[in-house]
């Protein structure tokens, strides 16, 4: 029983980190850019739309529960002495919370809400300045967001690997 929970926790949380790394790869290489190529007053228009359809219940369940769900899995792996594969797991959600959800917390979301807080310009000039500032800093942090996710997917797929080399 203790296995096939352990099973469920590590392949949840293998799915969520990498749904997450791909939301964020997918902004920062195809959306942003493509925002970028738009009018700017478009831009800023349609990342406010995108921004509140993104808080939706599903995705904001997936993107915090990665570090409860690898948490988990590193506890029931420590109940069946997988402790360096337990361990991988732990590290993994670290490095999720730390390189994920805080720039989130710290940058991201207040970049959205400052965004969302702007009257859309009738001078392209204008709107090419607000659109300017958020892309390029917010895309960099989104980047960071997917590096680090990829690191915590790193190091769950090192912890199955250390869990299959015992079994």
């Amino acid at each position: 029983m203790q296995s096939a929970l352990a099973a469920v926790a590590v392949t949840l949380s293998i799915i969520m980190v990498a749904g997450m790394a791909g939301t964020f790869f997918g902004f920062s290489t195809s959306v942003m850019p493509g925002l970028d190529a738009a009018r700017p007053a478009s831009a800023i228009d349609a990342f406010k739309g995108m921004d509140q359809k993104i808080q939706n219940p599903l995705f904001i369940s997936m993107f915090t529960l990665v570090p409860v769900a690898a948490v988990a899995a590193g506890v029931l792996l420590l109940t069946l002495d997988e402790n360096s594969a337990a361990v991988l797991f732990f590290v993994a959600a670290g490095v999720y919370f730390v390189g994920a959800l805080v720039p989130t917390i710290a940058v991201n979301i207040p970049m959205n809400k400052a965004l969302e807080a702007v009257t859309i310009p009738q001078d392209a000039s204008e709107a090419a300045k607000i659109w300017s500032a958020h892309s390029g800093r917010w895309t960099t942090w989104n980047t960071v967001r997917t590096v680090f996710s990829w690191a915590s997917l790193l190091a769950m797929s090192l912890g199955v690997y250390h869990w299959g080399q015992n079994n």
